[in-house]
């Protein structure tokens, strides 16, 4: 590809798809031709704001772009993205990835056999508290995170751990790299028909364990993770974009060295501008249709073990 900008679009511009239209009219690597939503008035309104094209149904966009995000509910996820794949377009693909694994493994496999970047949207891997942290994991004995937010109506079209436990799903298999021997969950719905709330522990073949807990009913926002290693313990705030360090002192010397490291950016640009890197330079993406994949099949087998639980329980 050559050093012009890239022509991009998005397809659906609700809360989130607004916020990638506005990011990419402002990137200097890229040129938003258009944005899509079935709503006419949003779509227009958009367009307008963003000073591009609105269109009204995706396949209008197919020809006009090199490179598209999608941000529509998950259910349509597999057939929007396949249409692009199709038409020879890189796709960045908001989590999660797909309704089913089987969408998935089609996808990344289209995707392969099409040349064609497939980057999935796990935002937090660029938050700026995990970039800090670079260089400084070793052998993790002990994970434990907490994403807890208060019941906004949004992203109800899933339960809680597709919406925001995956997030930390994602995290915790790029930072093991190992497999799962045991996966055991409690959850229950509270104000939607899906689940509101879950926990999750998951025990790793290399030993390791982590618990997740999601909510979406919290009285605040937190999103934390703590890592306990042989000779550190690490504390991420994602809010914060901080990572706390903390240490045994010197050899021979007793008490503990806490430090503590602030790299505030924009994780939402920074997702977009390296999809933009990977769409130029052909290079694999941050987070690739693999990785979307895997997390969706551990959030799922949390999914089944609530639900076999709760069915239990009647």
């Amino acid at each position: 590809m050559g050093a012009g900008k890239i022509k991009v679009g998005v397809v659906g511009v609700g809360y989130l798809g607004k916020i990638h239209a506005e990011k990419y009219a402002h990137i200097p690597e890229a040129e938003l031709i258009g944005v899509v939503d079935i709503d006419r008035g949003r779509c227009e309104e958009i367009a307008a704001h963003t000073n591009c094209k609105p269109f009204y149904h995706h396949r209008d966009l197919l020809d006009q772009v090199e490179a598209v995000s999608i941000a529509v509910p998950t259910l349509s996820h597999y057939h929007i993205a396949k249409d692009f794949f199709l038409s020879g377009v890189d796709v960045l693909l908001e989590k999660p990835v797909t309704a089913t694994v089987q969408e998935a493994q089609e996808l990344n496999a289209l995707a392969k056999e099409q040349g064609a970047i497939f980057q999935v949207g796990h935002l937090e891997r660029f938050n700026g508290a995990l970039a800090a942290m670079n260089g400084m994991l070793q052998k993790p004995l002990f994970i434990e995170s907490y994403r807890l937010a208060p019941f906004s109506g949004r992203g109800t079209d899933v339960d809680v751990v597709l919406d925001l436990m995956i997030h930390d799903i994602d995290i915790i298999l790029s930072i093991l790299r190992a497999e799962i021997e045991e996966v055991e969950a409690v959850g229950m719905s509270f104000y939607s028909s899906h689940i509101d709330v879950a926990h999750a522990r998951l025990r790793f073949k290399d030993g390791c364990v982590a618990h997740i807990s999601a909510s979406r009913i919290s009285p605040e926002r937190v999103r934390k993770m703590i890592i306990l290693q042989q000779d550190s313990h690490l504390s991420i705030d994602y809010l914060k974009q901080s990572l706390m360090i903390t240490r045994k002192d010197e050899e021979g010397r007793e008490g503990i060295r806490v430090e503590e490291v602030v790299r505030e950016n924009e994780p939402l640009e920074r997702q977009l501008q390296a999809f933009l890197k990977s769409v130029r330079e052909r290079t694999p993406p941050v987070v690739s249709g693999e990785d979307g994949q895997r997390a969706l099949e551990v959030a799922l087998q949390v999914v089944d073990v609530i639900d076999r639980a709760v069915k239990g329980r009647r």
